[in-house]
């Protein structure tokens, strides 16, 4: 008897070792899980997908899952550019970002910034469905420490400034424009003849507002959200320069911290956010030139050759930065894209 005791609970010991890690590293979870969001708010379309997948995430895990948005970076005093080894560091659990801001902890998140990468929304919507993505890149996200779940859009960036028009390389000569934290702004910029400033949006509108910079880039419903035009802020250009993805993810930690079940319900409730939030900014993109032509502001559409000017300019750039962040992934992308022309 005393040896069948013994094998009885060998065998429960053994059961348990031999359990799925869930049942036996699974933590309690947490009253609130922290996202960093760089929108001040939720009037940008940006914030409307990050709110809309908290909601979602809370009411298809039952209410175990509650993600509370802080807005403006505000876990990290503003400086977006920490926000992915903030998340290392456990200061947030879940990201709902454009990976631009990323890019210097992990190079390769800057790869959407490449100028002219994406024509049009055709080929947008290829490449963010395409393996080179949901393969390739999704893997490079995973060994940096988080789960990415799904992809919206955070919009097109177009040019303003209150000098003169912007229609072709030349107009760009001594102007001094804001740009986002990352080097490849400043390159794209620098070789167009222009004088780029970097700085945090946080400071970009004092900037603005005394005239220390002439100009700045930003999808236009941003324009019209901040009212740039009563910054003396008098002409944009709808270059369709760049247009970075907008990436849900999970800390690692976290999201194995989560019973499969619940993982599954914050995936469907981050694609679903990420539809909803993609439409809305393909609406507003619909109707931009007209909203901010009707705030007295002279807008630009470019011509196709005058496309074809401004990407022959960029090209020099993109040539550099595509070896920097790795030839083969840009390829892949461009391959899409490419295919994406001819269906």
């Amino acid at each position: 008897m005393a040896i069948r005791r013994d094998l009885i609970k060998l065998g429960i010991a053994g059961a348990v070792l031999g359990a799925p890690a869930v049942l036996r590293a699974q933590q309690p979870y947490k009253t609130e899980y922290r996202m960093s969001i760089a929108p001040p708010s939720n009037v940008f379309a940006w914030g409307k997908g990050a709110e809309r997948f908290a909601a979602l995430a809370r009411e298809r895990t039952d209410g175990r899952i509650a993600i509370k948005p802080y807005w403006g970076a505000s876990l990290i005093q503003g400086q977006q550019d920490r926000e992915f080894a903030a998340m290392r560091q456990g200061i947030i659990d879940v990201l709902c970002s454009a990976p631009v801001n990323w890019s210097t902890t992990i190079k390769e998140c800057a790869v959407f910034m490449l100028p002219f990468l994406f024509p049009d929304h055709r080929a947008y919507d290829a490449v963010i469905t395409s393996e080179a993505m949901t393969r390739d890149f999704f893997a490079l996200i995973r060994h940096a420490g988080a789960e990415p779940l799904a992809i919206g859009e955070t919009g097109y960036r177009q040019i303003s400034n209150s000098k003169h028009p912007i229609v072709r390389p030349a107009d760009f000569k001594g102007l001094k424009i804001r740009v986002a934290g990352a080097p490849m702004f400043q390159d794209t910029l620098n070789a167009l003849g222009a004088n780029p400033a970097s700085m945090p949006w946080a400071d970009a509108y004092p900037a603005l507002a005394s005239g220390a910079v002439d100009g700045q880039e930003n999808p236009i419903e941003v324009f019209i959200g901040a009212k740039l035009h009563t910054l003396g802020q008098k002409f944009v250009t709808k270059w369709n320069c760049t247009n970075d993805i907008l990436l849900f993810a999970i800390a690692n930690p976290v999201w194995q911290s989560w019973t499969p079940q619940d993982q599954e319900g914050v995936r469907s409730a981050a694609r679903d956010a990420a539809r909803e939030q993609i439409a809305i900014v393909r609406d507003l993109y619909r109707n931009d030139v007209e909203v901010v032509r009707g705030l007295g502001v002279q807008v630009h559409v470019p011509t196709p050759e005058e496309m074809d000017e401004w990407i022959r300019a960029t090209r020099p750039p993109f040539a550099r930065w595509k070896a920097s962040l790795g030839a083969d992934l840009v390829a892949k992308f461009e391959a899409t894209v490419a295919q994406s022309r001819r269906s």
